[in-house]
């Protein structure tokens, strides 16, 4: 048995002692719901569409096992390592969304998806961390190396990305990565000018995609005027909120699930506030938040500019799409089908994840010389 005592010089012990282990939990606990709440939504969903009634349970809990090692695998890396992975990641997950453009099915008017054997994959799903870090590490590098062209590298995979998003079309995929390329971008200390002229370009892009896609269109009218359209899907979720009240009707007693025909993934999050109540679902929006906070003060502490930039990068991909789907539960942003990270039913998604986590544990772990030292000469601690 090996000792994980501080004295072990082992990759493993060395890991476990600079890995942050409370994010590590939180992120734990998430699947632990997810797999309760799964059990709790998906054999209703399978059971409609003629499938075993543990179909996705099943496949959700075998989806963990890869999606912890992945996790756990990328934390151990340094972060050179994880630079190298992002842009081997990058040009890979890359080059399979060019891919869906040619031989991708179509699902509901779009090309998001690649069929390999019985998995389905979706390959933004990996390219979304993999740009994020590369972007971090171009931004960051502009600022070390002065005459380095880091900006207009990352601009340039910025539209590399949106370009291909935009051509599925996955609008709601493209709002994500805008934010938060927005929001590294700003860290970096862009210059007024960029400001205007980036708000311009996402305000036009989000005109062109109104008046382009009848989808969009459809889903912004419906939030804004209820009744220009069909709004079931979230009634039947608010109605789940207000029958669940503070402490739900119990285990298995829920009826959206039976209703919606997404319950195990967009509105997994209306099945856990109509059975454990909006008591659970106020304790899931605590984990992610701790897990959001946690990232953004170890961050905080870091000397290294492509260690801050990626991680707060990593973690409002994560956060945003957390704040996003659960929004879209309680209607306050319009309907975006986006899975809530490590709950929903997931296979790929659930993979990337992992992949997305594991960036960032990598990256958050304490190495000699990366505290930041405040002028009381007192070395910051996690």
């Amino acid at each position: 048995m090996i000792r994980l005592a501080r004295t072990n010089r082992s990759q493993i012990a060395e890991w476990w002692w600079t890995v942050d282990k409370w994010t590590l939990f939180a992120l734990f606990c998430l699947m632990l719901i997810g797999g309760v709440l799964a059990l709790a939504a998906s054999p209703a969903v399978a059971m409609r569409i003629h499938l075993p009634p543990f179909h996705f349970v099943y496949r959700q809990l075998f989806f963990f096992v890869p999606t912890i090692a992945v996790m756990i695998g990328v934390s151990l890396l340094n972060i050179r390592q994880v630079r190298r992975l992002a842009a081997v990641g990058f040009l890979i997950a890359f080059s399979l969304m060019l891919l869906t453009l040619v031989i991708g099915p179509e699902v509901k008017g779009a090309h998001r998806w690649l069929q390999i054997g019985p998995l389905a994959i979706q390959p933004s799903e990996f390219v979304k961390p993999s740009f994020i870090v590369l972007a971090s590490w171009m931004f960051a590098e502009a600022q070390r190396t002065p005459g380095f062209p880091g900006t207009i590298v990352a601009l340039a995979l910025y539209g590399m990305v949106v370009g291909v998003l935009a051509m599925q079309p996955d609008f709601g995929q493209l709002m994500l990565v805008t934010m938060v390329f927005g929001a590294i971008f700003f860290m970096a200390g862009l210059s007024w000018r960029w400001i205007v002229s980036l708000g311009t370009v996402a305000i036009i892009g989000a005109l062109a995609a109104y008046t382009l896609m009848p989808h969009v269109a459809s889903r912004v009218d419906r939030f804004l005027n209820p009744d220009s359209g069909d709004t079931y899907q979230i009634d039947r979720a608010l109605d789940a909120f207000h029958t669940g009240g503070f402490f739900g009707r119990g285990p298995g007693e829920g009826e959206v699930k039976r209703i919606l025909p997404d319950a195990h993934t967009d509105f997994i999050f209306a099945v856990a506030a109509e059975e454990y109540g909006v008591v659970a679902g106020l304790i899931i929006i605590s984990i992610f938040g701790f897990v959001v906070m946690r990232t953004l003060s170890r961050a905080m502490e870091e000397q290294d500019l492509f260690v801050q930039f990626a991680s707060c990068g990593l973690i409002a991909l994560f956060g945003l799409q957390s704040l996003i789907n659960m929004s879209v539960n309680v209607n306050l942003i319009p309907a975006k089908g986006m899975t809530l990270p490590f709950i929903s039913y997931g296979g790929s998604s659930m993979i990337a994840l992992g992949y997305t986590m594991g960036m960032l544990l990598a990256l958050t772990r304490r190495r000699a010389g990366s505290h930041v030292t405040p002028p009381n000469g007192k070395r910051v601690h996690a």
